[in-house]
C-alpha cells in the first residue's frame, strides 16, 4: 500500500478540525477526512509538541449542561455566557468543516483527469 503525502495545509486544517470538535475522537474525524486514525493522531500530536500544550490541558470534554432555571440572575448570566461560548465553538467546528471539505473538494478535482 502506497504512503499518502497530504499538504500541510490539509493536515493544519485536520489538527484545526479535531482541536475544535468537542468530545470528537481520532477515529470520527479522521474517517470524515479520510485518513488513518493513527496518522491523524500523529499530527495532532506533533502539533501540541510545536506549541508546547500538554495532552491533559489539550482539549475539554463535552460537558452536559443542566436544564434546570435558575431564579438568581446571576448565575442565569453564567448559564446564558457558557451557552454562548457553546455555539461559537460550534460555529468554529462547523466553518473548519466546511473549509477543509472545500480544500479537499478542490484537491480531489485537480487529481481527476476527465
Amino acid at each position: 500500500m502506497a504512503l499518502k503525502d497530504y499538504p500541510d495545509e490539509f493536515k493544519a486544517d485536520a489538527v484545526a478540525l479535531y482541536e475544535s470538535t468537542p468530545g470528537a475522537t481520532y477515529k470520527s474525524i479522521a474517517a470524515d477526512l479520510g485518513v488513518n486514525r493513527a496518522t491523524l493522531r500523529v499530527w495532532v500530536l506533533r502539533d501540541r509538541d510545536r506549541r508546547g500544550v500538554t495532552a491533559a490541558g489539550a482539549k475539554p470534554a463535552a460537558g452536559h449542561r443542566a436544564a434546570v432555571s435558575p431564579a438568581d440572575p446571576d448565575e442565569r448570566v453564567r448559564q446564558l455566557e457558557a451557552r454562548v461560548a457553546e455555539l461559537e465553538a460550534s460555529e468554529r467546528k462547523l466553518t473548519t468543516e466546511r473549509d477543509v471539505l472545500r480544500k479537499a473538494a478542490k484537491y480531489f478535482a485537480g487529481e481527476t483527469n476527465w
